[in-house]
């Protein structure tokens, strides 16, 4: 079966769940991960939200 990416496991929107699950780790590092790029560089929320519009959710999939 090939993967897709997917929003899933949804805390806020799913992008960080999709990621996990597609990536196979764990979703929790995943928003660390987007958390430390808002901090440090500014460019995680930016990123997190096209990444929210353009993803389709897993509800959505045939």
């Amino acid at each position: 079966m090939k993967k897709r990416l997917v929003r899933k496991d949804k805390k806020f929107l799913g992008v960080c769940g999709g990621l996990g699950d597609y990536f196979d780790q764990d979703p929790t590092f995943i928003r660390i991960l987007f958390i430390a790029s808002v901090l440090l560089f500014g460019t995680g929320i930016l990123l997190y939200f096209i990444m929210a519009i353009v993803m389709p959710d897993e509800t959505n999939q045939p």
